[in-house]
């Protein structure tokens, strides 16, 4: 089965969070005061997490990312995780972390299913992670890293929020990365969900990245995957891993655009930056699981052709990452 939207794109990938709670305080997800936790009855509870998630691969999901906040801090995390993997019809189940807890839970995490991690990884200077962390060890997370892969984890995706004046110095030591080691490393655009004054002047447009590799190194096209995110993806010639670069603000990617995603509070949108969301929570309150899917197809039917977001302007309002699931 295969969930097409109102464009003809074919949505086969679920951002589930299972938190607003995070470890971390990153500048560009949250603002410095950080923001006013979600009392535990807002939560969805992991049963009704997991109703949405089998929903989901009812109609046509084939990937579920477990995002949150930090979806390391949840007590219980291990378990639901895998009961989702043992949904029937489910092909990829994949964890984004920043990576503090992986030291102590990478390998109950391999056991419970999880198939692929996402790092969250902004600096390898201490301090520079520090800063933009407002309160993280980065020796903790290359800890967590490096017991991820005795735990048998493929190598990870590494995510890095490119700012230009704060850590856009190390994007060549980031694409370096990938030359002996088969990782992934994807320069994400400073997008600005908490709408801050001047935010253009932290973008680094993906094209400027690309180019700042090139000096250095030759590039090649890499095609993507089945699953595949947005990201356009290149190797270093005769590298063991591969890079990408998403390009939410200086270029548009909507058009390739396959996932829908759930928050922790039952919210349902179709596209990060849309200011819509659609609750699910009275569809929960009923034990048929027709009604969820159906409400789950509406959600895919109303998926916009495009953010409204660009290099100039952003006219949604101003949201936490953490509270969303970015």
């Amino acid at each position: 089965m295969e969930l097409i939207d109102s464009f003809g794109r074919r949505i086969n990938y679920l951002r589930l969070s299972v938190t607003d709670r995070c470890n971390l305080r990153c500048s560009y997800c949250m603002p410095a005061e950080g923001v006013e936790k979600l009392a535990h009855g807002d939560i969805l509870s992991y049963e009704d997490l997991f109703r949405i998630a089998r929903a989901a691969v009812a109609i046509g999901i084939e990937k579920i990312r477990i995002t949150g906040g930090e979806p390391l801090v949840r007590k219980g995390i291990v378990p639901f995780l895998a009961r989702i993997a043992a949904i029937e019809g489910l092909r990829q189940l994949v964890l984004t972390t920043n990576g503090l807890l992986l030291p102590e839970m990478a390998a109950d995490l391999r056991s419970a299913g999880v198939q692929r991690l996402n790092i969250s990884l902004d600096s390898l200077r201490a301090d520079t992670f520090r800063a933009i962390t407002r309160i993280g060890d980065l020796q903790r997370v290359l800890d967590g890293i490096a017991a991820a892969d005795a735990a048998g984890f493929p190598p990870p995706k590494i995510n890095m929020v490119v700012m230009r004046g704060i850590n856009d110095g190390e994007v060549a030591d980031f694409a370096r990365l990938t030359i002996d080691r088969p990782c992934t490393v994807r320069f994400i655009e400073y997008m600005p969900a908490t709408r801050e004054d001047n935010w253009q002047s932290l973008t680094v447009p993906g094209r400027e990245i690309l180019d700042r590799i090139s000096a250095s190194h030759e590039l090649e096209p890499v095609e993507k995957g089945a699953f595949a995110g947005p990201s356009r993806d290149f190797r270093i010639r005769g590298a063991a891993g591969t890079l990408g670069v998403i390009t939410a603000v200086s270029g548009h990617f909507c058009g390739d655009c396959n996932r829908v995603r759930v928050t922790s509070t039952g919210m349902a949108k179709s596209c990060l930056f849309s200011d819509e969301g659609f609750d699910l929570r009275p569809f929960l309150e009923t034990s048929d699981p027709i009604i969820l899917q159906e409400a789950l197809r509406r959600i895919v039917g109303v998926k916009p052709e495009r953010h409204g977001m660009s290099a100039y302007k952003a006219e949604h309002q101003a949201f936490s990452m953490a509270k969303i699931g970015g």
